[in-house]
């Protein structure tokens, strides 16, 4: 590993670790105050297409940012500045459009991802996507200006950026509490539509700080700025659409298990709390040992640096499986402690918390894989062969709703279920899990076609000794506090995680060294 990776790793792991606590808190104030009731339930509705846009394709590792890093990376100041300028703007410009089409569409989209939304469900959701289409132009610089800062090592405020909209959030809840603001009929507007309305002051403040931060840097100005399009612009825009098209596919996926949940009263909730569980160290996780690589494995490509490219990507599956199994065994291991200690309070019930937990063990099984065809694809984009992830994706859409189908007992209007069984809101998960682990099976294997030859046959080796290594230390710390389950105390909860934590970190510790997987050294041969 060299100092490159070694200088960000810390600077972007604090950054976004700070970003997850200040999530972490938001979901505390959200759950005590919504718990999984109708508002939340009908938010998780109505955020879904501008979060797409906010979250998946302007996010950090997004298309935008994605695009932005493979192309202006090896520009000089000018020309970058000169490029990123133009594309933010045409990209604005066609954010906003999309924007006023939402905005005008919102009850009938809403019907379409809600099908069996209660009426009043509906209602609110609705009310709360017309606040939220303004985030809709605002994601297009965000993500733009996301990959601009990487692209110049400035990681830090990037990572940091999204911590901004979850304090707005719990500012807006704590107001609420202080000016005593209950969910009555005087007061229905306001305490719908509060997530929402704190959700894009958030985006805006988010927009303000990375507007100033790219300025700072100058690489912005509108000076002299065409309309043509440069060759730079048009590669960015080749990268973009494709991988924006397969971002877009696979929320298609979130549709159609929004769509199956929907008959399931606060699945969407629980749905969003155990996620959040997972995608807060998972983020970590993501921006720590990918971020970094991107540029990387772009300057590789190239250079023609094949080898080199090689090596630093098996490394990196290597790490991606190692922590992930980790917080997989973790989270199953303390699935009951870590749902009560952060949610039960408020609004959030037994009821809440028996549901979350059953969804938490099932989405910590599909941590590894959903790391690992993350980065699987983001080395694709930094390579510019967007076209395997996009075909997969059309392929796990079709996937995704036959698994749906089959794990919820594949239901028939007027014949009911075919099957004797039905998992529920948690066949939903594990219908992505397996869709996830295909997708890496696929794209692993391809990449030999781009000249870069992965030792599978001893990642598979060592991926199978660090599954083994996970099983064995949930097992040996449930068997440790599988008597305490009932007790519900939170002093006694943390007491359990923060034992559990150091104990089970032990075990994993000394079974992966002792089985040799938490170090990678091979000799990578060309075939």
């Amino acid at each position: 590993m060299n100092s490159y990776f070694k200088n960000n790793v810390v600077s972007i792991s604090f950054a976004t670790s700070l970003s997850k606590v200040a999530g972490f808190l938001r979901q505390i104030f959200i759950a005590a105050a919504f718990g999984i009731g109708i508002t939340y339930d009908a938010f998780n509705y109505a955020y879904i297409i501008p979060g797409f846009l906010l979250v998946i394709i302007g996010g950090i590792n997004g298309p935008l940012h994605n695009a932005v890093v493979a192309v202006i990376t090896p520009l000089n100041k000018n020309d970058s500045r000169i490029v990123l300028t133009k594309v933010s703007i045409k990209l604005t410009l066609l954010f906003f459009l999309l924007g006023i089409l939402v905005y005008f569409n919102s009850s009938f989209l809403i019907d379409l991802i809600g099908l069996n939304l209660s009426p009043e469900s509906k209602s609110v959701a609705t009310y709360q996507l017309k606040i939220l289409t303004p985030c809709i132009p605002l994601s297009a610089f965000i993500g733009l200006s996301f990959g601009a800062l990487n692209s110049r090592n400035k990681f830090f405020i990037s990572s940091l950026s999204p911590a901004f909209t979850s304090l707005i959030i719990i500012l807006f809840i704590s107001i609420s509490w202080i000016l005593n603001y209950p969910n009555s009929t005087s007061n229905y507007f306001f305490y719908t539509g509060l997530l929402a309305t704190a959700t894009l002051t958030g985006t805006c403040v988010q927009f303000a700080i990375q507007f100033w931060e790219i300025h700072k840097i100058g690489l912005l100005s509108f000076k002299s700025i065409g309309y043509s399009f440069s060759n730079e612009e048009k590669r960015i825009f080749k990268l973009i659409a494709p991988a924006s098209i397969s971002s877009g596919l696979g929320q298609i996926n979130v549709f159609i298990d929004m769509l199956f949940v929907s008959s399931f009263q606060g699945a969407a909730s629980g749905l969003a709390y155990g996620n959040f569980l997972i995608q807060g160290p998972l983020g970590v996780l993501s921006n720590a040992l990918i971020l970094p690589l991107l540029p990387k494995f772009s300057k590789f490509k190239r250079n023609e640096e094949s080898r080199n490219l090689e090596q630093s990507l098996t490394s990196g599956i290597e790490k991606c499986f190692l922590t992930t199994f980790y917080l997989t065994g973790f989270f199953i291991s303390f699935h009951n402690q870590i749902v009560q200690l952060v949610f039960q309070r408020g609004a959030f019930d037994f009821e809440a918390v028996f549901l979350v937990k059953n969804i938490l063990i099932a989405y910590a099984m599909g941590i590894p894989f959903y790391l690992c065809r993350d980065l699987l694809i983001r080395t694709y984009y930094s390579i510019e062969k967007p076209n395997l992830p996009f075909q997969l994706s059309l392929v796990g859409i079709i996937l995704n709703v036959f698994f749906d189908w089959f794990l919820l007992g594949a239901p028939l209007k007027n014949f009911g279920n075919l099957l004797p069984f039905s998992f529920g809101v948690i066949g939903i998960i594990i219908s992505s899990v397996i869709v996830n682990l295909l997708i890496c099976i696929f794209l692993s294997a391809n990449l030999k076609n781009y000249k870069v030859n992965l030792p599978i046959t001893i990642l598979l080796k060592k991926i199978v000794l660090i599954s083994f290594a996970c099983l064995i230390s949930s097992m040996i710390c449930y068997a440790f506090i599988k008597d305490l389950d009932e007790l519900n105390s939170n002093i006694f909860s943390l007491v359990v995680l923060i034992v559990g934590f150091l104990i089970f970190s032990i075990i994993y510790y000394l079974i992966t060294k002792l089985f040799r997987v938490n170090k990678f050294n091979v000799n990578l041969r060309r075939n």
